[in-house]
């Protein structure tokens, strides 16, 4: 790590504060530097000048020089949710001491918070993210929580209160007697909403899962799953049938269930007497593909529908992403240490009704269509052999 020596200190507080520059005096310590650092590090990291009023005048810090460096330290150490990498300085002025922290950028797995609160660099303030650029940020940083991202423009009232009470009673939880917590809270506490500007607002989960149009909104416009039946084995060949499963995420996978079915079944006969009519693919089978799918989808990624596609030889379901949280397709098949990247969306479709959580879904698709069925590496699709049913 290159230390930085005064002259460019100097230069940088006449030339004043930045993007990648700030000047402090040291009356705001400790919550106004650990903010600036924060901020510095969840973005491209910088300097902060101890010292130094914001017309650039230098009337220095008071403590003592080696208290002043003792206390910066367990500052970067322990005063945010992770260590800060970062170079300290220090320079006697006519006197007058100042301190520098050259931060440089977090690479950790997720954003640095101080207490509860993640703070970015935008011009010369550090100041809390939108709700675009706190997606932005998570995805940056490789931690993936869309489920928690805020919809703009939503609110409590694009919620469906019938599916928030079902969803409550289904987990014997009490919504009648007194005295109950303030509705606006309760939602807040289970992660239906949050608040954006003093203002509150739907999250992905509160929407995808409670929302009365889903799919209304920019972020959750191609949320949905789109299906086609074609007369071959490849999309260069005739669509025979097409439709939208669109709502709340149960509602997808019950209306291309129903949608599905309506394609009729395959006829085989025994002895070349007896007709035999069995479904395209078990219908098990392809309930547990459409779940998995609503369920860990990389959310993130927007632009992409979930496609249940229909082939002459096969059935084929794909979902936006990798698999979650670094899972291989051979865990993944086996159903080994079941692993979610949305986990409230998995906790609805539990309560729900229509998963189990215990890993059992692809193995459940694999046993019911034999060994042709495998995700891809590239994305989260699941083929499943039509023949084999």
């Amino acid at each position: 790590m290159t230390h930085l020596a005064w002259p460019e200190i100097r230069s940088r507080i006449a030339a004043g504060e930045d993007e990648h520059t700030e000047l402090k005096l040291w009356a705001g310590f400790p919550k106004k530097v650990a903010d600036a650092i924060c901020a510095l590090a969840n973005t491209d990291g910088g300097l902060i000048v101890l010292g130094v009023d914001d017309d650039g005048k230098i009337v220095g810090v008071g403590d003592e020089p080696d208290e002043v460096q003792e206390k910066l330290t367990d500052l970067l150490q322990s005063g945010l949710t992770a260590p800060v990498r970062a170079s300290l300085g220090r320079h006697s002025e006519d006197g007058l001491w100042v301190h520098w922290i050259d931060v440089r950028r977090y690479r950790g797995p997720e954003p640095l918070r101080r207490g509860q609160r993640i703070l970015v660099r935008r011009g010369r303030s550090s100041v809390e993210p939108s709700a675009f650029e706190l997606q932005e940020l998570f995805n940056t940083f490789g931690f993936i929580l869309t489920a928690e991202q805020l919809i703009p423009g939503s609110s409590p009232e694009d919620l469906d209160p019938r599916i928030v009470r079902r969803f409550f009673e289904r987990q014997r939880l009490d919504i009648v007697e007194e005295p109950q917590p303030e509705w606006l809270n309760d939602l807040e506490n289970r992660g239906l909403i949050g608040i954006e500007g003093g203002e509150p607002r739907l999250t992905l989960y509160g929407l995808l899962c409670f929302g009365r149009e889903p799919q209304k909104f920019r972020p959750t416009m191609n949320a949905w799953i789109d299906m086609a039946a074609y007369g071959g084995t490849d999309r260069a060949s005739e669509v025979l049938l097409h439709g939208e499963a669109r709502g709340r995420i149960d509602e997808q996978v019950e209306r291309a269930l129903g949608w599905f079915k309506a394609l009729g079944n395959k006829e085989t006969y025994a002895d070349d007497q007896r007709r035999i009519d069995r479904p395209l693919v078990p219908q098990r089978a392809l309930r547990e593909a459409l779940v998995n799918a609503v369920v860990h989808r990389d959310y993130a990624i927007t632009g992409s529908k979930i496609l249940l596609e229909v082939f002459s030889d096969r059935v084929d379901v794909t979902s936006a992403g990798e698999l979650p949280n670094h899972m291989r397709v051979e865990t993944a098949l086996a159903g080994g240490h079941p692993r979610t990247r949305n986990e409230l969306l998995a906790h609805f479709m539990t309560v729900m009704g229509w998963m189990e959580l215990r890993g059992r879904g692809l193995p459940i698709v694999r046993t019911r269509c034999g060994s042709s069925t495998a995700p891809s590496r590239g994305s989260s699709t699941a083929s499943t052999a039509a023949s084999s049913a």
